[in-house]
Formats: structure tokens, C-alpha cells, sequence
């Protein structure tokens, strides 16, 4: 049974008398104002930014705007439970946190610093594909469970090699995400000629891999590569490449392995040409739960069922892939309805706060991730950030539940109102 948010109230509260108050703002305008001023133009525009002109970063936070809570009275809620059960684990709360790539562009250690902060949270995260330490260093800090993000490569050999680290390092399902088969138009990140993969961040998974490692040293022995113009920008990047790889930096510098590192993944990173027959065969590959993530079609989450994956997550992305994009959101309901109660269904893309969380269970999702309003409280104050951000997103949601007559998110009342119908229902 949960009282997270009067328990939360109590600690801030408390704290204001003797002066203590929240590490970072409880509200998500200020904390992505606040997170703005601390962060690089390179990692504002890689995390904040969105595909195209970000109607779909706009569209994911319209959608939650249609649908309002409708409060009941007088229902002795005292107590409620928002414990859920996802692949035999029951979670006191239906909230995990979302991989997001890259996040050394935030933070030193930062994907430390996140595990660090969802297991003070008492949450699982998805650990990213494009995390800047490998799985298994991370795990360890991940006190609440993990889960580990998959993106299909060209080589299926790479693909097997990360499944079975998963597997061997303790990760609670795979997530194979479906909606960047290949990098979307991002105006922010090419208005900066910025790419951090290109640079060596965010590759560690692989860099940390034998098959990996074997590309590698394939790419280095191959035909002779264009070698940049020696301009002071290349220079940098060279060193930045140097500093990321494994091993020690003095030796990066010389080697050959670094930059073709770099190369190796930037060719086999995604597989363009993914299809639903590439996903029938991830059965044999592993034994953990899989989540297809990026599902926004009815009849795309039935064939899932068909496959015979164990979970879908509702995402578009956080708007980052398709401009003019369905919501997450809106799409939801459509995905819950072809589902049913087979596999349990999640939703990622527009999340700021409990209240949207409440939402978002209401209208059907399982369980649902939060994405970049844990990054920016670990750009303003890193694991204790992470942490704050998480645990006041449960303390809202606790709250909304009760001051709405509401034991569990199912007993959420909304009032919803119709926007242009997606076609998100349709039997194709």
C-alpha cells in the first residue's frame, strides 16, 4: 500500500524548517528551465530536441491535455496501491525509467549516476543500447532492477553477443526498439554538426563487446580510410574518440582501433531493413521477456502477439524520429484494445509528472517510462537528481490517485475529449 506522497510532502516540508530545499524544482517547467542554463548547447540540443520542427514533442503533450481527471469524493482512499507485475516481478510502482543515449554529453559517469538514482527511487531503468559504460558495469548499480534496451544490428552476430550479456548480467527483459531503424531528421543536432556517436560517446556497448571488437579490428585491417583535414575541430575530435575508447588514452592516441571503432559502429549501428521476420526469430535468441518498443499501430501490436513477444511499449520516440508523428498517447488506446489482457502494454513519449502518469494508466498502459525530466535532474544534481525527479513523479502520482477517489490508477475517472481521429485503428 502506498502513501509516497504524503511521505514526500513530509520530507520537504520537514526539511524547510531547518532551511533543506529540493535538490531540484519539483515542477517540470523549472526543472527543464534550470537544466537548460547547466547544460552544453551539444547535450541541450540532443536530449531537449526533437525530429523535424518537434510537432511531435508538441503533439505528446497536447494529447495528455485531452484528457482530464474527473475527482470523486468521499470514497476512503486512505491507502492506495499502484504496485503492478511485469514478467513475474512485482514493482511498487508502475514507473521505470527510459533509455536515453548519449547521457555523458550531461554528465560524467552519467549512466552510473542514473542506476545509482532509480535504485534510490526504488524503480528499474532501461539501460540504453548507447549507454556510456557497458551493461555490466552498470548493473550493479541498478539496486531496483534493470531491463536492457536492444537496437537490431546489421550483424547478427553483435546482436546474439549483447542478448547474451544481457542474460548473464541480470537484465529483467530486452527491449527491442523498433522507431530508429535509422537516425530521424534532428535540426538541433545537425545545426551543430553534431553526431556524439561520431565522437565515441555513447558506444560502450560495443566497444566492450568481442564481436564487436573482432568488426573492429576487421575495419582497421581493411582498405585504407580518408584521412580528415588536420583542422583544430578534427584534432579535438580525435582526442575526444581517444578519451572514450577503452584503454588508456595515451595509447588511443596511437592506435589505429579508436577511430575505426567509431566507423565499425556507425555501419552497423541499425538495420534499416528490420522486419517482422527478423523479429520472429528473437525467440530462439534469448530467454528474457521481450518488449517491442515503438509500437503505435493496432494491427502492428497484434503482430507482435504473433511473434510471440511478451510486451509492447507505446513510444514515438519522445518525437525524435517521426515529425508530425501520432502521440503516444493518443495511440494508447487503440494498442490496448488490439492487446487485451495477453502481454502488458507500456507508454514512453511526453511524460513530465504523476499526474500524466495517472494518465496514461488510466487510459490502459501497464506501466509507463520517464524520459527526459530524470535527465535534467541528473544534469542539475546527478544520482541525488535522478532520484528526486523519480520519487516526486510516484509522490504526484500517489497524490493525484488519492485526491481523485481513486484506490489504484484503475479507478481513475476521466473526461476525454476527441481530437482528429489517428489512424491507429485501423486492420492493416
Amino acid at each position: 500500500m502506498s502513501q509516497s506522497g504524503r511521505v514526500r510532502q513530509d520530507e520537504v516540508y520537514r526539511g524547510g524548517i531547518t532551511g533543506r530545499r529540493p535538490v531540484v524544482p519539483t515542477a517540470f517547467p523549472e526543472l527543464e528551465r534550470r537544466a537548460r542554463r547547466v547544460m552544453s548547447r551539444k547535450a541541450w540540443a540532443y536530449v531537449a530536441g526533437g525530429a523535424g520542427c518537434e510537432e511531435s514533442v508538441r503533439a505528446n503533450r497536447d494529447a495528455f491535455g485531452r484528457h482530464q481527471v474527473v475527482p470523486r469524493v468521499l470514497r476512503g482512499v486512505g491507502e492506495r496501491d499502484t504496485s503492478v507485475e511485469l514478467f513475474g516481478r512485482r514493482l511498487d510502482a508502475p514507473v521505470l525509467l527510459a533509455p536515453i543515449g548519449a547521457l555523458d554529453l550531461v554528465s560524467a559517469q552519467a549512466d552510473l549516476a542514473v542506476a545509482h538514482g532509480a535504485g534510490q527511487a526504488g524503480v528499474p531503468m532501461i539501460v540504453s543500447n548507447q549507454a556510456g559504460h557497458p551493461m555490466e558495469q552498470i548493473a550493479p548499480y541498478a539496486t531496483a532492477g534493470w531491463w536492457f534496451q536492444l537496437y537490431w544490428s546489421t550483424s547478427d552476430d553483435l546482436v546474439d553477443s549483447f542478448l547474451a550479456r544481457a542474460e548473464a548480467a541480470g537484465a529483467g527483459a530486452v527491449v527491442v526498439t523498433l522507431d530508429t531503424t535509422m537516425l530521424g531528421w534532428r535540426p538541433r543536432d545537425l545545426d551543430l554538426g553534431h553526431l556524439p556517436f561520431a565522437r565515441g560517446l555513447g558506444i560502450a556497448q560495443y566497444t566492450s563487446d568481442p564481436v564487436f571488437a573482432r568488426l573492429t579490428r576487421e575495419t582497421a585491417a581493411g582498405p585504407p580510410r580518408p584521412t580528415p583535414r588536420p583542422t583544430p575541430a578534427a584534432v579535438r575530435t580525435l582526442v575526444e574518440i581517444s578519451r572514450h575508447h577503452p584503454g588508456r588514452f595515451v595509447d588511443n592516441l596511437r592506435s589505429p582501433l579508436p577511430r575505426a571503432a567509431v566507423e565499425t559502429f556507425l555501419r552497423v549501428y541499425s538495420r534499416p531493413t528490420l522486419s517482422w521476420d527478423d523479429i520472429a526469430t528473437v525467440r530462439s535468441r534469448t530467454r528474457l521477456p521481450v518488449v517491442l518498443k515503438g509500437v503505435l499501430h493496432a494491427g502492428d501490436a497484434r503482430r507482435a502477439l504473433d511473434a510471440g513477444v511478451d510486451g509492447v511499449l507505446v513510444s514515438n520516440h519522445g518525437g525524435r524520429q517521426v515529425d508530425g508523428s501520432v502521440a503516444s498517447l493518443d495511440a494508447l488506446p487503440g494498442v490496448v484494445d488490439a492487446v487485451g489482457d495477453r502481454v502488458p502494454v507500456l507508454l514512453d513519449s511526453g511524460v513530465r509528472s504523476g499526474a500524466d502518469v495517472a494518465r496514461a494508466l488510466a487510459l490502459g498502459a501497464r506501466a509507463v517510462c520517464l524520459g527526459r525530466p530524470f535527465a535534467y535532474g541528473l544534469a542539475l544534481a546527478g544520482a541525488a537528481g535522478v532520484a528526486q525527479v523519480t520519487r516526486d513523479v510516484l509522490a504526484e502520482l500517489d497524490l493525484t490517485l488519492a485526491l481523485a477517489g481513486a484506490r489504484t490508477p484503475a479507478d481513475l475517472e476521466l473526461a476525454s475529449f476527441a481530437a482528429a481521429e489517428p489512424a491507429v485503428h485501423a486492420t492493416r
